[in-house]
């Protein structure tokens, strides 16, 4: 009924030299293949569609009758159970259905960490609206997605276009579809989209089953198919923009004398996002030090994600909060017996505050929101 043993293919063409295998559609991978080639004349097959869905039988018995197939999106159930969630939930066209699950498809080159695995995370999100409507939430959608990655997320503006399909690009279900994609260290690709389905996956839901999945509006007691706006996110993807996004290498800067190496690692992630938000480092682990410090932990964990560090010089405790991301640290010195305070660095401009003990939550208050 989804279409997707007829549709869900990709072109694939074969090196004629080396037998590799890949999509016809991603030129700078072809190119980048027959550079490895050293100057020897590369051909390739005739491209093939090559189906994604991983094939498996259930029972006992491999034949046609038992065959069933992993999933290619998350979208077919939210489908399925389109009228179960209108009828026990008691929703009204316009609502949306999300579901994050695994997915898997045959790739046919899998590459670049994270990026394309033959299983992986997808958060899909169906909105149905009125036919007619489709078109104005899709632009609603639209700005939402754009807004999560540069808000939300922090990714640099810089690192992030919008494609627009054109229509031979299009997927078999799709009326329109805008893809988002990330400036990564390999070049350009998309972590997320948005597609206008239609009524493409209720029909054909309709169709197979014979179930009636229409909906009826309970104030003009219209019946119609609602139209699908789809968003979707790669969160694998995603999570692996985010890391090339924030992560930069700088030049010796912690002041270690120790340091053994040219450049320090630093994970500009946005403070939303940061592991560890504070981490409170005693320039001594003697007492009274460490007992200050970690009353002072103790404190501050009451409202974030705190970490605690009295090993090795601060130099190098500088180093590992600024390769996990840890926007701030506290410093707590053998003056802050004295004076009461301590000394707070930022992750990313390396400038230091004295700021008073009693005064640490207000500040950090006003540094998070």
């Amino acid at each position: 009924a989804s279409g997707h043993l007829s549709h869900f293919t990709d072109p694939l063409v074969e090196c004629k030299l080396c037998h590799m295998r890949l999509r016809q559609d991603k030129p700078e991978e072809i190119a980048a293949h027959e550079r490895e080639h050293k100057g020897k004349k590369t051909e390739w097959t005739e491209a093939k569609n090559f189906n994604l869905l991983f094939k498996t039988f259930i029972g006992t018995v491999e034949d046609d009758k038992a065959a069933a197939y992993l999933r290619g999106e998350t979208a077919q159930t939210m489908f399925t159970d389109f009228k179960l969630i209108i009828e026990t939930l008691r929703k009204k066209v316009p609502f949306g259905i999300a579901q994050i699950g695994r997915n898997f498809r045959n790739e046919i080159t899998t590459g670049n960490f994270i990026f394309r695995m033959k299983e992986f995370t997808i958060a899909e999100l169906e909105y149905f609206v009125k036919p007619g409507d489709d078109d104005v939430k899709f632009e609603e959608w639209l700005v939402s997605q754009q807004e999560f990655f540069i808000q939300d997320l922090g990714l640099k503006p810089q690192n992030i276009k919008k494609m627009e399909l054109a229509k031979d690009e299009l997927a078999h279900y799709s009326k329109r579809t805008v893809d988002t994609y990330f400036n990564f260290p390999f070049g350009w690709d998309e972590i997320a989209g948005i597609a206008n389905r239609t009524d493409y996956d209720l029909k054909n839901h309709i169709e197979y089953s014979k179930q009636n999945l229409r909906y009826r509006d309970s104030v003009t007691n219209e019946e119609y198919i609602p139209y699908v706006v789809e968003p979707t996110f790669g969160l694998d993807r995603i999570m692996l923009a985010v890391l090339a996004d924030a992560f930069s290498e700088v030049e010796v800067r912690s002041g270690d004398t120790d340091a053994k190496h040219e450049t320090e690692i630093v994970l500009r992630l946005d403070k939303k996002l940061a592991p560890f938000k504070i981490a409170v480092l005693p320039l001594s682990k003697k007492e009274p030090l460490t007992k200050v410090a970690q009353g002072i932990a103790a404190t501050l964990r009451e409202r974030w994600m705190v970490d605690y560090d009295e090993t090795q010089s601060i130099g190098k405790r500088y180093r590992r909060q600024d390769e996990v991301g840890t926007p701030y640290c506290v410093t707590v010195d053998f003056d802050s017996l004295e004076d009461k305070a301590v000394t707070v660095r930022d992750r990313d401009t390396m400038e230091q505050e004295r700021v008073g003990i009693s005064e640490l939550t207000s500040y950090f208050n006003n540094k998070f929101n």
